[in-house]
């Protein structure tokens, strides 16, 4: 779906989600987002950079924690 709205104008996502367009300069927009607190917002590329962080670690071997030396 590809929405036209100019500054502050909203559209509502559900019953509780409203995404308002609060200023536009150049070549980005800025965007006022009202949502309940357990709805987690979080840019693509942030979302995308912790997954992949996730998924590496989780790749690692695991280090015997016997084998470590207490200082």
């Amino acid at each position: 779906m590809v929405l036209t709205r100019r500054v502050n104008e909203t559209i509502v996502i559900g019953a509780n989600i409203e995404v308002t367009v609060v200023g536009i300069e150049e070549d980005k927009v800025r965007l006022g987002i009202k949502a309940p607190p357990e709805i987690n917002i979080v840019r693509r590329e942030l979302f995308e950079a912790v997954r992949s962080e996730n998924r590496a670690a989780a790749q690692n071997p695991r280090i015997p924690l016997d084998g470590l030396k207490r200082g």
